[in-house]
């Protein structure tokens, strides 16, 4: 499970943090975080799948929300009795202030 998550955030941590680097412009001299890298990234991608670029960022921001929404339901039916059993103890407890 721990590699599974590992493989899952590693990849959206890397597109997350070129994304935002790159729409800014901090490239720290790197010229894949530059903005002119990021305008033809979109740019050869939107050609390939004959859309405009500026309309991808949010369709992979909802592809990245959905797989995300995909991982946490495995992970939470894997830890489903974990999860119930805290859901009775908090039951339990009563209502806190």
């Amino acid at each position: 499970m721990k590699w599974f998550l590992i493989l899952w955030a590693g990849p959206v941590a890397l597109l997350v943090s070129w994304y935002g680097l790159s729409y800014y412009d901090m490239s720290f001299g790197f010229f894949m975080l530059t903005r002119q890298t990021h305008d033809l990234v979109f740019t050869i991608y939107g050609n390939i799948l004959g859309l405009p670029p500026e309309t991808l960022p949010p369709l992979v921001a909802r592809a990245m929300v959905f797989d995300s929404g995909i991982v946490f339901a495995i992970v939470a039916f894997r830890k489903r009795r974990q999860i119930a059993d805290w859901w009775r103890r908090r039951q339990l407890s009563g209502p806190t202030a």
